[in-house]
This record gives C-alpha cells, sequence and structure tokens, in this order.
C-alpha cells in the first residue's frame, strides 16, 4: 500500500518525460520549418531593399547573389522585387503596398516561396507569412540550408545544427501562435508561455550540448594539427565560389569537392604538398560571403582554426566577377574577425580565362568605369600595390601555375628557413613523379 502512493508521482514523471520528447520532436520539426530540408524545385521571388546603405546598383548585385544561392539550394528564382527606403519596415520589412504587389505575383504565378536579401525578425517573419500565406525565407535560411546539405562530417554537422538553433531561438513565438487567446487570470495561467518557456529551455539545453560536443571534437582537431609537426602550413581563403577547391586539387594532385555552386566545400580539407624539393601543408578552407550571418560566423569560427594557426595565407580572388574589389574587403574583414594577427599573403587572382571588359569607343571622354579596365591594366595596378605577392592565373585552364608554384616556393622557403636555420635539405633535389 505504501509504494502505491507513489504510483502518481511515477506516472506524472512518465508523463513529463514523454512531454518533454514530444516537444523536442516538435522544435525539431519547427526548425525543418526555417530551411529546405529537401532538394525541391520550387519557384520563388527575391526581395531586397534600396537604402542609404545600399544603393540600387549594389542591391541588384546582392540579388544576384540570393538568385545564386537560391539556385545552389535548388530553387528557381523567376522574379526579383525591389523597394527603396530608408530602413526596413519594422512589421513587413517592405511598405503594405509593395507586400500587396508581391502577394499578387505570389497568387497570380503559384509562388511557393518569397526570398528576403535580409535577415528578417520573429515579427516580420510571422506578419510576412501571415499575408503571403507561402514559405518565406531570409539569406540566412538560405545559407543554412546550403551549409545543411553540404556538411559531411560530424564537425561540420554539428557545427550547422548549432547555428540552426542559434538562429531559431529569437523566434520560437511563432510556434505558439496558436495559444495567443487563452485566457488570464489566477488559477488561469495560459499555456503558451509556460510552453515557450520550456521549449526555450530545451533548445538552450541542446546549444550547450551542441557547444560541448563541438570543444570535444575542437580537440581532437588540436590533437591532428600537433601531430603533423613543424610543417609550414598554407591556407587559401578567399570568397566562396571563386576556385579555390580546383587550385587546390591542382597542387596536392587530390580529389576536393568542387563545382560552380556556392559553398561546395564545407570541411576543412588539409593535403601534404611538395614543390621542387620542399614539403608543406596546403588547407583549404570554407568560402565566405556577404552578410554572413553571425550565427554561423560563430559556429564556424572552430573550422577556421586552419586560418589562424597558418603561417601563409593564399587568397584566391575571381577577377572575373564585376565586384572582386568588394568581395575582396568582405574577406579580409572576416580574417580580421577570425584572426587579429598580421601574416604574410599572397593574392592570387584566378579565372583570367573568364575575364572580359567593355572597350570604350575613341570618341567616349565619359571618365572610364571598373568595366573598361582591360586585363592588362589590372595586372599593372594591383602588382604595384601588392609589390610582386600577386599572381594572375586560370586554375581550371591551368594558365601560369608554374609561376604561382614558384612563388609559393620561395614564400615557404623563407619562412622554413626562419624556423629551421641549420636545415640543408632544402638544397637537395627532389623529383615529385617517384
Amino acid at each position: 500500500m505504501g509504494s502505491s502512493r507513489w504510483l502518481p508521482v511515477v506516472f506524472f514523471l512518465l508523463r513529463q518525460e514523454s512531454y518533454l520528447q514530444i516537444h523536442e520532436m516538435i522544435i525539431f520539426a519547427f526548425m525543418k520549418e526555417f530551411i529546405l530540408s529537401e532538394a525541391q524545385s520550387e519557384k520563388a521571388v527575391l526581395v531586397g531593399l534600396v537604402t542609404p546603405e545600399q544603393n540600387e546598383q549594389r542591391v541588384r548585385e546582392y540579388l544576384d547573389e540570393l538568385a545564386f544561392l537560391a539556385d545552389t539550394a535548388g530553387v528557381e528564382a523567376v522574379k526579383r522585387f525591389q523597394q527603396k527606403l530608408d530602413y526596413p519596415n519594422p512589421l513587413t520589412f517592405v511598405g503594405k503596398g509593395k507586400l500587396s504587389e508581391i502577394k499578387e505575383y505570389v497568387v497570380e504565378h503559384e509562388i511557393g516561396i518569397v526570398i528576403f536579401d535580409d535577415e528578417l525578425s520573429a515579427k516580420q517573419l510571422r506578419n510576412i507569412e501571415k499575408e503571403l500565406q507561402v514559405k518565406i525565407l531570409d539569406r540566412t535560411n538560405l545559407i543554412l540550408d546550403i551549409f545543411a546539405r553540404r556538411a559531411q562530417t560530424a564537425h561540420a554537422k554539428t557545427q550547422v545544427e548549432l547555428a540552426q538553433y542559434q538562429y531559431m531561438l529569437p523566434r520560437l513565438t511563432r510556434l505558439w501562435t496558436h495559444l495567443e487567446r487563452q485566457r488570464g487570470g489566477v488559477g488561469m495561467r495560459g499555456p503558451g508561455e509556460t510552453q515557450l518557456e520550456t521549449d526555450k529551455r530545451i533548445i538552450l539545453d541542446k546549444i550547450s550540448k551542441l557547444k560541448n560536443d563541438l570543444k570535444e571534437i575542437d580537440k581532437q582537431k588540436s590533437v591532428q594539427r600537433k601531430n603533423r609537426g613543424k610543417m609550414v602550413r598554407v591556407a587559401l581563403v578567399g570568397y566562396t565560389n571563386v576556385g579555390k577547391s580546383t587550385l587546390m586539387n591542382l597542387l596536392s594532385k587530390s580529389d576536393v569537392f568542387a563545382e560552380n555552386k556556392l559553398f561546395a566545400t564545407l570541411d576543412t580539407t588539409v593535403r601534404k604538398v611538395i614543390v621542387d624539393n620542399l614539403p608543406f601543408l596546403l588547407s583549404d578552407t570554407v568560402g565566405f560571403i556577404r552578410k554572413l550571418p553571425t550565427e554561423l560566423v560563430e559556429s564556424f569560427k572552430s573550422t577556421l582554426d586552419e586560418v589562424r594557426e597558418a603561417d601563409l595565407l593564399v587568397h584566391i580572388v575571381d577577377i572575373s566577377h564585376p565586384t572582386f574589389e568588394e568581395q575582396i574587403e568582405v574577406v579580409n574583414k572576416t580574417l580580421a574577425e577570425i584572426d587579429k594577427t598580421e601574416k604574410p599573403m599572397i593574392m592570387v587572382f584566378n579565372k583570367i580565362d573568364a575575364f572580359s571588359y567593355l572597350k570604350k569607343d575613341d570618341d567616349d571622354l565619359t571618365p572610364a568605369t571598373r568595366e573598361n579596365i582591360n586585363l592588362e591594366e589590372l595586372k599593372r595596378m594591383w602588382m604595384n600595390k601588392l609589390q610582386g605577392n600577386c599572381l594572375f592565373i586560370s586554375a581550371k585552364e591551368k594558365i601560369n601555375i608554374d609561376a604561382l608554384k614558384s612563388l609559393l616556393y620561395e614564400r615557404v622557403k623563407e619562412i622554413h628557413i626562419t624556423r629551421f636555420p641549420y636545415n640543408d635539405f632544402l638544397f637537395q633535389q627532389y623529383d615529385e613523379d617517384e
């Protein structure tokens, strides 16, 4: 009889455990709503804002990149909307008139997804969904989706999951909107707040666990890096889709996955490379991008340990891109956030085979713009600016690769001699084909 008194308590605890499991399942399903969980060929429209901080030309470039992101995620961007505002509408991001225009197009053309170029708040997300009645994504959603698809190792998958939970946490209110009209009062506390608090606790616990998991993985990675000895480390860095993996395959004779998609490489790859008689470690890192979500920067800092520990950085630039100068700025800014120390750097301008320019007419007296500058002028400009620490190549067509190897050899040799001043093996000949 005495033990029977505890049966209601046991059943209550069992019910609580099931309740938490169900909640976790709901939260997991809810998290999947924030990303495109399966490859799909849906049509989407893109939305961007022209503000004092970004002019119309820049917005067009951002939307071009957003369309590329959508294509990488398996979504076809069929229409673009942009509006000029001093700042985003705090309720609907764009104005009510523009939102009505988007709704009319979405309904008429049976569009399934609307993608915004900037990150949306929980309130904006909720209001836009209520009005348009379709799936709403922002740039962060899209990048998270691509990262989730590209992640192959346990390290990358854990980092992506952490970023997803961190992104979802401030947007939890969407989950319990069906409980907003519950009555309150003494003894009648609405369940919405209680469940929201429970969900937040579950997600915070999950975030804490994922961070601990990453710490353990980072310890293993640290041991692996120590086991590599004191070889000179070279890291390939750059904007996404500039050809880092293609160059990695060329220099290391490996088969790192590479394709004309954004974030084709997510996991850091390290290979031993030998140029002439000089061995060094070459790492291929995840590409950077404009408006990179804070959650991803924080989550992937451990992946970029290869950058922090590198002795030499090779900054790959897609010179055929119309805004490659801005991409250079984005990469330099991100590198400064990752590592405050100054490192020697070689700038490699890739894809010269795809470079094009618009030649001005002889009677055109207007000032020359970026699109009017030919490749030879760009070469002289950057060679003077970087004092010879740059090269112009095509990894795809294997143009000027020998010159790149020679420059790498000289820079790595300088670091090696400083580290091992009495080592004479550098002067021995080494046959790569043996």
